[in-house]
């Protein structure tokens, strides 16, 4: 009997070296949960036996006990890079044409090039709620979690059809001696650069060149001429090329034109659409002061490309776009168990739910029962290299016993044996 006993000693011993390898293997995969081996005694007796004189009959391995103590938080910078601090898991939808849905603490995301979902290394897709223009999440449950997908672009192009410009021309400035030549900066006193947008949202330069006339009158008052350039076109009036006179008084105040002047249509050069504009110049002025630029307005704008994401701590989503625009994507779905450690390993750090953990129940990030988030940051093993080992150790002086044991109950045999013959 006592072989067995042993025998009971060296399995349950190499089984508790296996849960510890199996640890320590896993030190620095992102959202592992290292797991502990539970041992039972093993007594079999009878109503009619002894108390006193039962001799137990070894051990058993009652099981793995999976340990979700929080681990280690590495920062990363990567917005899609997420944590939870505190109970909770993501939900992710695995590949394949009948994908299930996984439990993961491991939130290292990123985006597919393909479908532009946000997905893990595994290319499992992070399930989020809808919402609404504010962030509150507009479904709830697991049949209201959908991918998280990145819109590449944003907003609808609009034509540029109004430009503000408010500029102060130095009083003190020279005119210039030769004829005007853009391409020659000695021509013209100053100039300034405009983004405009044709009607498919592409951008093109307005570039407008200021070119004092004379000198002061007798009165104070003179006049200076702007010529206006989209890319390489010069744009008209009435049909007619050249420049924009404006006139100050001698308060430097601008006295014509009197309303915004309106350019000839024109056609872009990477565009088949005509298109026109006007230039509102009426809060220029004339000072002693140097050139400046008071105020730059125009009404066009461009098809957003995104620009950057960010998660905050409810788990919000938000897309930022190059034209300024912003959208709320979605909100991090997270899912609780009532037995966490009765969940079922199915490897590459994903869990599903079993009879023993029962169903996950889905919620947010802050709710009650769920952690917060934290992007930028990932979290690690909650392996502890020292305490492993410690317990390898542990282990091993087990299985050294038992193998002693095993070996004493051998050499008794043998002696037994030895008489008989």
């Amino acid at each position: 009997m006592s072989f067995y006993t042993s025998l009971s000693g060296l399995q349950a011993a190499q089984t508790e070296m296996s849960t510890i390898s199996h640890n320590l293997a896993n030190v620095s995969t992102s959202g592992f949960k290292k797991s502990r081996t539970d041992f039972a005694d093993v007594i079999a007796s009878s109503v009619t036996a002894d108390p006193t004189k039962v001799v137990g009959s070894g051990t058993v391995v009652k099981g793995n006990r999976q340990q979700f103590t929080e681990g280690n938080l590495q920062t990363t910078g990567s917005s899609l890079d997420l944590a939870i601090s505190g109970d909770g898991f993501f939900a992710v939808k695995t590949n394949g044409a009948n994908g299930a849905t996984a439990y993961t603490r491991n939130g290292a995301f990123v985006v597919d090039p393909v479908s532009h979902n946000v997905v893990d290394a595994q290319g499992s897709a992070l399930q989020v709620y809808p919402v609404d223009a504010e962030g509150n999440a507009t479904a709830t449950g697991a049949d209201g979690m959908t991918n998280l997908t990145l819109p590449e672009t944003s907003g609808t192009p609009i034509a540029t059809s109004k430009v503000g410009l408010d500029v102060n021309l130095s009083a003190n400035a020279s005119v210039p001696t030769a004829a005007f030549d853009r391409m020659n900066a000695s021509s013209y006193n100053n100039s300034t650069a405009t983004t405009i947008y044709d009607s498919s949202g592409n951008a093109m330069t307005l570039t407008n060149y200021y070119v004092r006339n004379d000198a002061a009158s007798a009165g104070g008052a003179n006049s200076w001429s702007v010529y206006s350039y989209v890319g390489n076109q010069e744009m008209t009036v009435g049909g007619a090329a050249g420049p924009v006179t404006l006139n100050f008084n001698a308060s430097g105040t601008l006295t014509a034109p009197a309303a915004p002047v309106a350019f000839d249509s024109f056609t872009p050069s990477d565009s088949a659409t005509a298109q026109s504009f006007s230039l509102d110049l009426a809060g220029s002025t004339q000072r002693p002061s140097a050139f400046s630029v008071a105020a730059r307005s125009q009404d066009g704008k461009s098809v957003g490309q995104l620009a950057g994401v960010t998660v905050d701590e409810s788990g919000v989503v938000t897309a930022n776009f190059s034209n300024g625009d912003t959208l709320a994507l979605g909100k991090v779905a997270l899912a609780s168990f009532t037995n966490p450690t009765g969940l079922r390993q199915i490897g590459n750090s994903y869990w599903s739910a079993s009879g023993i953990s029962g169903q996950a129940t889905m919620g947010s990030a802050n709710e009650s029962g769920y952690g917060s988030l934290m992007s930028g940051t990932v979290e690690g093993s909650n392996v502890d290299i020292t305490e492993e080992l410690v317990a390898l150790i542990a282990a091993q002086r087990n299985f050294q016993a038992n193998a002693k044991a095993l070996d004493t109950a051998s050499q008794i045999s043998q002696t037994i044996f030895n008489i008989q013959s």
